[in-house]
């Protein structure tokens, strides 16, 4: 079944279950915001984001290449300001697929379907796994930044899933297939491969995770 949602283009890739801050400045999501704050119900204060492979969030031009897999988000906070911008906080439900996406009279408008989860039982191992190698990942981290994540990890595959991709910090390709992976199960073998080519990278360059040399500008002389 295909829908129409409001559409908000980021660049970064989002994830169901994990609440974001957005600072809105731009006139056509002001204008998604207000939208939003005229539905009655806020439980139907319902946008998307997909993120923006090529291009810019603002601007004349804006995005010029968008993935086609995104996030069905709730507004859940908004805070105006008196320049008429806005701080919101939303938070993932559940992944969409972007079929088409038009600029619309005042924000941009997509065409959308579901994108329900696998539901297929995941092995114990899959699971230890996965909350071992994050908490090497988090020791590891330890002496040189803030701890990525806070409390206990969920007990339930697909949220732990979601939880593991959103706070290993990996460039938006690999966020992105993260994203896209059919099922929990899927999903946290492939955060645990991720994280732990992070962890070896790290081991050759202690004073920062991998992704973050990739994006320092640094020379070897």
């Amino acid at each position: 079944m295909t829908d129409t949602l409001p559409m908000f283009p980021l660049n970064s890739v989002l994830f169901p279950g994990v609440s974001v801050p957005l600072t809105v400045f731009e006139d056509r999501y002001r204008a998604l915001v207000h939208h939003l704050l005229r539905v009655p119900d806020p439980a139907d204060r319902v946008f998307a984001s997909v993120a923006i492979r090529e291009g810019y969030e603002v601007g004349d031009h804006g995005a010029q290449s968008l993935y086609r897999v995104g996030v069905r988000l709730q507004l859940t906070e908004v805070e105006s300001h008196p320049d008429g911008t806005f701080d919101v906080v939303a938070v993932g439900l559940d992944r969409i697929g972007l079929d088409r996406l038009e600029s619309g009279e005042t924000f941009p408008v997509g065409h959308v379907h579901a994108l329900p989860e696998g539901t297929d039982p995941v092995d114990e191992g899959v699971l230890e796994r996965a909350r071992a190698t994050f908490s090497a990942y988090r020791a590891a981290l330890s002496d040189i930044r803030t701890d990525p994540y806070s409390g206990s990890l969920p007990r339930d595959p697909s949220y732990l899933s979601w939880t593991l991709a959103a706070c290993a910090p990996l460039p938006m390709p690999e966020r992105q297939a993260l994203l896209e992976a059919e099922d929990a199960a899927s999903r946290l073998v492939m955060v645990t491969d991720l994280l732990r080519s992070e962890l070896r990278a790290m081991n050759v360059i202690p004073s920062l995770p991998a992704t973050e040399v990739a994006r320092t500008r640094w020379s070897p002389n």
